[in-house]
């Protein structure tokens, strides 16, 4: 967490965003409680793709080495977990990463927008 409070204290940066495989509500607490959010808003989205999605994605990595086999089970494993965490979901199935950049652009003004 040290780094990234580096990067939210300072001031050349607009956006911070920090990605990691979270399934769990307490990893995501956890990091968030350790952070100085005193200047900055904090948005919460989870990446979530369907099964099949998720796993020709991973199948791609792993033929491509960058992915071990027993990645797949493991992951499909976790899949309903996403539903029990506190963030705003956005569906990557079948989308492009224009797509998916826009969705999140569309939540941020949202969130901005709102009392």
């Amino acid at each position: 967490c040290y780094l990234l409070n580096n990067f939210l204290k300072c001031s050349v940066y607009e956006n911070v965003i920090f990605c990691w495989v979270m399934h769990e509500q307490g990893i995501i607490n956890s990091i968030i409680e350790k952070l100085d959010t005193e200047n900055c808003s904090v948005n919460c989205i989870s990446l979530i793709a369907n099964e099949k999605s998720l796993r020709d994605r991973l199948s791609n990595d792993i033929k491509r080495g960058i992915r071990t086999g027993d990645v797949i089970e493991r992951s499909a494993a976790r899949i309903p977990l996403y539903q029990a965490l506190n963030t705003i979901k956005i569906d990557t199935s079948n989308k492009t990463v224009a797509m998916i950049v826009n969705e999140i652009r569309m939540e941020q003004k949202r969130k901005e927008n709102s009392p």
